[in-house]
């Protein structure tokens, strides 16, 4: 590789900044329209003043729209930054501006150490003492022990949706304070993960993203607001330090491997923090605004919108969908994760103009790539303009965000009428979306809740969102929660309604891991987690936000019934089909059988509130009764009878107190009755033994 190089002037490939070991450093970047370009170096992040200018000739250090140059001597961790030179005229899609410092589209680390000010650059002028400066990386100097992806199947797998910082900012995590709320302190508590029985863990936006894109003084703390996609968020290291930053990451992701979990990130390619017209300029907005963004057709000084945060990336760009697919395989190839899940993926199906194509390349390339062949490829299958495709997004081997399974549970649950046929429909991976009978019933990727709502907690706790202290007048956040709060809004010393709080957060908990398809857990539910009603925290970084680790103890009823209710479905293979449940006279297969209160005999009616199903997979000598009771009143269902000598046992009754809410089938009652009572909003699971 080293043999092209071209050491007076640099080569064009590979883009971004890359280190050869031992010769220098080979800079590579795309502009179409820029008038000339200058590779400054900087000794130090707060440096107002370049170390060196080297300005690109466009003669010999140009070849077609990429300026490309070589820089003999200097190593990893030298901190470097663009000016881009060109007309500033927004009315034709050109935003150039001569004096600010650009961050490197393909830049492997950012470090900022809080000294940069997004203000400064939302105005003209020189903003180099206060931007973000890029830093050199050697991909390849890490001892990975062998470590490699762990291509874990999605019918093997149970997501934890959670925040890099949060999970570990609290004082009472018990992480020594320097590692609290980063990479290294997530690694202190893998083992807590471990044996909750996780699998895989989905975590929030860790692209270099701003934290001052939030109404002041609140922070942008979700992250879903991306400056650099090839780096890891500096803030989450211990040092702040580049090298040292990137090395962190990929230490956290190689333990979690040794510890048997996957890593999937949460990429943001559907925008970035330069927001609209008048956001700051901090990279592509400087480099080719036209080539990046979607602009309007009839007026390119606006953007198209898309996302709800003022632009949208042009994805199927052949330039843009590059960066997208080169940036993917560099976190699969230099960072070892194992997955990700597109934030807004929608947004990536439509073309310059907006409008949605019925194959966009970009989607196809993700798929289709040898290199991303292995990894989880999950969609968020809609964006923020009304661009909804949960049940027809394209590929073969794409997963979604199953939002249709959030909402018709949680309507089903708090009693709404007309649910039975959606909420039976969704226990079995949603045929009703999914019609396809090909298609595996695992790439549904259904959950309760998500960082995007309430938390479970606060689902049956309010019926309002509460979001004041967002400083948006309560005007950010979803309308649409579907949440019933039990009969008391907010918290509440009633102890029949905190008793049905309990009831309803173990019946949602049973029904999302009883669920054909793959399940995702969001990080604190399994302890009642909760944000006081705030049901879009994306700018609290604080206790809001935080896992509180007192809840471990305070909660243990609902953390052990958690642990209880994954081992169950971990330990049965009813649970890691890869095909559609059978119909029950099929000879082969996993079976279902459909009931109601009697045997056989469902009520679909619009008045419905319950349902029963049995499970029966007999290759593996598995059978499961299970019934649901969303109704106010108690109900009799009617028991099948076991087969073969056999009794059932009670291994789930959510309306029981432990330790008889869930019961190891080892240590489970046994039930001889041919009717059981099920009390009001419950849930029972039988297991034949």
């Amino acid at each position: 590789m080293i043999d092209y190089i071209n050491k007076k002037f640099g080569t064009t490939y590979p883009i971004g900044a890359t280190y050869y070991r031992d010769i220098g450093v080979n800079f590579s970047l795309y502009s179409k329209s820029a008038q000339g370009v200058e590779l400054l170096l900087f000794d130090h992040p707060e440096d107002s003043t370049p170390s060196a200018v080297i300005a690109l000739n466009p003669s010999t250090n140009r070849t077609f729209y990429y300026w490309h140059c070589f820089v003999e001597g200097i190593k990893p961790g030298q901190l470097y930054g663009y000016r881009v030179i060109g007309e500033n005229k927004p009315e034709a899609g050109m935003r150039y501006d001569p004096e600010k410092l650009l961050i490197d589209p393909y830049a492997r680390a950012i470090v900022s150490n809080g000294h940069y000010s997004r203000d400064l650059a939302k105005i003209p002028g020189n903003n180099t003492g206060k931007a973000m400066k890029c830093a050199v990386i050697d991909p390849y100097d890490f001892a990975w022990e062998g470590d490699t992806p762990l291509k874990r199947p999605y019918s093997e797998t149970i997501i934890y949706e959670m925040h890099v910082a949060g999970f570990t900012a609290n004082p009472n995590s018990g992480v020594p304070d320097q590692l609290r709320g980063k990479y290294k302190g997530i690694i202190e508590k893998i083992p807590y993960l471990v044996e909750l029985g996780i699998t895989a863990v989905e975590l929030m936006p860790v692209q270099q993203f701003d934290p001052q894109d939030a109404v002041p003084p609140l922070v942008n703390y979700w992250g879903y607001s991306p400056i650099a996609f090839f780096a890891p968020h500096n803030a989450y290291s211990m040092s702040g330090k580049p090298v040292e930053a990137v090395n962190e990451f990929r230490e956290m992701v190689k333990v979690f491997h040794k510890a048997g979990i996957e890593v999937i990130l949460d990429v943001v390619f559907n925008h970035t923090a330069e927001a609209g017209a008048d956001g700051p300029v901090f990279s592509l907005r400087g480099i080719e605004n036209k080539t990046y963004y979607t602009l309007d057709p009839d007026d390119p000084s606006h953007y198209l919108d898309y996302t709800g945060c003022g632009n949208t990336l042009n994805a199927n760009h052949s330039i843009v969908r590059r960066m997208i697919m080169d940036c993917l395989k560099s976190w699969v190839t230099e960072f070892h994760v194992d997955g990700f899940r597109f934030d807004l993926a929608s947004v990536l199906s439509r073309d310059e103009y907006g409008e949605p194509l019925k194959n966009p390349p970009v989607l196809w390339e993700i798929e289709s790539d040898p290199v991303m062949s292995g990894t989880k490829i999950i969609a968020e299958a809609w964006d923020a303009a009304g661009l909804y495709q949960v049940g027809s997004f394209v590929g073969d081997r794409w997963a979604e965000w199953n939002g249709k399974y959030r909402d018709h549970v949680r309507k089903f649950m708090r009693g709404d009428r007309g649910m039975i046929s959606k909420f039976a429909s969704k226990i079995i991976a949603s045929p009703d979306i999914y019609p396809d009978p090909d298609r595996e019933p695992n790439r549904s990727i259904h959950f309760i809740t998500c960082h995007d709502g309430f938390t479970l907690h606060d689902l049956v706790t309010y019926n309002e969102k509460h979001n004041l202290a967002n400083l948006e007048s309560n005007r950010d956040g979803s309308n649409h929660n579907f949440s019933w709060n039990s009969g008391a809004e907010g918290e509440t010393d009633i102890l029949e309604i905190n008793e049905l709080r309990v009831r309803q957060t173990k019946n949602f908990l049973s029904l999302v891991f009883l669920s054909q398809g793959t399940p995702m857990l969001l990080m604190g539910d399994e302890v009642r987690r909760t944000q006081s009603g705030n049901n879009n925290a994306y700018c609290q970084d604080n206790p809001t936000s935080w896992f509180d680790w007192d809840l471990v103890e305070r909660n243990t009823e609902i953390h052990r019934f958690t642990k209880g209710i994954i081992s169950l479905t971990q330990s049965l293979k009813v649970f890691q089909i890869e095909k559609w449940l059978s119909d029950p006279d099929a000879v082969e297969g996993a079976h279902i059988t459909w009931h109601g209160v009697k045997l056989g005999n469902p009520d679909w009616s619009e008045n419905s509130h319950s349902l029963a199903f049995t499970l029966h997979y007999p290759e593996f000598d598995e059978k499961l009764h299970i019934m649901v009771n969303a109704w106010w009143q108690d109900l009799t269902f009617e028991l099948p009878h076991p087969e073969g000598g056999r009794h059932w046992h009670r291994i789930v009754n959510t309306f029981l107190k432990p330790p008889h809410d869930f019961s190891r089938p080892d240590e489970a009652d046994v039930i001889d009755a041919g009717r059981l009572v099920v009390n009001s909003r419950s849930v029972v699971v039988l297991m034949s033994k």
